[in-house]
């Protein structure tokens, strides 16, 4: 005879189930997303090393930096290849000399309905940025995880004046003052005698907008419908081509603090009328005669 299982220990059955597999996805998801950090710190010294064997024209070494046994550089003519190299190496020099500084902006995954624009399986793409004393440009380049090599590496047409710095950090100044002025302006909110308050809070988080940008590189830029969340900023910061500052106008904060104000103005008023009108009386009182 066939036994079945009450409906209650059922469900805790499911429930365990459901409680590993959704255990089980987030340890693959976060070894994954430790080991897409841990490659990504290495990056900027592996195409530094690739660079400079480059630009000593070591072409043997630099093909033994690639990764050959991938799939996708398996029939790849070595020797069609050093050319290839031979010829990057001629677009570098040219363009920014031998001494060159590198900085990691980014590495990503790219993951798109459109087909194109994914990376490769078990690929990732590094931005770096290179520069010499005056000028900078970017590498694009795209290393098998498995390896930890390169598959492809190309120049994006990237070619700036190194920008200065000094007005992005200026302007950084500014932008702080910005979630500084809408959290007191919370505070202010939360003390006084408002109904339905969180209306208020989000009002002071999301209205934040237009949106004003300066960007090391391309300078200021306006957005007018623009909403800086997050208490009316963000910020970038890599590499000079990827640093900016965006600040959303403070529009919700800026109309809660003038209806505080004027709350605050009109109960001053109220009680000034309050005093008066005691005084008035006061002096009524003492000038009625007294019966002896």
């Amino acid at each position: 005879m066939r036994k079945t299982l009450p409906p209650m220990l059922k469900d805790s059955q499911r429930m365990t189930r459901t409680k590993q597999i959704v255990l089980t996805i987030l340890t693959v998801s976060l070894l994954t997303g430790c080991d897409f950090i841990k490659n990504t710190f290495t990056y900027k010294d592996k195409t530094k090393e690739f660079v400079e064997t480059l630009i000593n024209e070591d072409y043997d070494k630099a093909i033994d930096q690639f990764a050959m046994e991938h799939e996708m550089a398996r029939n790849t003519d070595k020797e069609a290849m050093k050319n290839g190299l031979a010829d990057f190496r001629e677009l570098v020099v040219k363009n920014f000399g031998t001494e060159l500084n590198y900085s990691l902006m980014k590495s990503e995954k790219k993951f798109s309905t459109n087909e194109e624009e994914n990376t490769p399986p078990n690929t990732t793409v590094a931005l770096i940025e290179f520069s010499n004393d005056k000028e900078f440009g970017v590498f694009n380049v795209l290393f098998d995880d498995n390896s930890g090599k390169i598959l492809n590496i190309n120049t994006l047409d990237v070619k700036q004046p190194i920008p200065s710095m000094t007005i992005f950090w200026l302007f950084g100044l500014l932008a702080i003052c910005i979630p500084i002025f809408n959290i007191y302006v919370i505070r202010q909110i939360k003390r006084s005698d408002l109904k339905k308050k969180w209306l208020k809070y989000i009002a002071v988080i999301f209205l934040n907008v237009p949106a004003i940008t300066y960007a090391a590189v391309n300078g200021f830029s306006f957005s007018l419908l623009s909403f800086q969340i997050l208490l009316g900023v963000s910020f970038g910061y890599m590499g000079f081509l990827n640093s900016f500052w965006t600040i959303g106008v403070p529009l919700g904060g800026l109309y809660w603090f003038w209806k505080l104000r004027q709350q605050e103005n009109e109960g001053a008023k109220t009680e000034m009328t309050t005093e008066q009108k005691l005084e008035i009386e006061t002096s009524v009182d003492n000038d009625k005669p007294t019966n002896e």
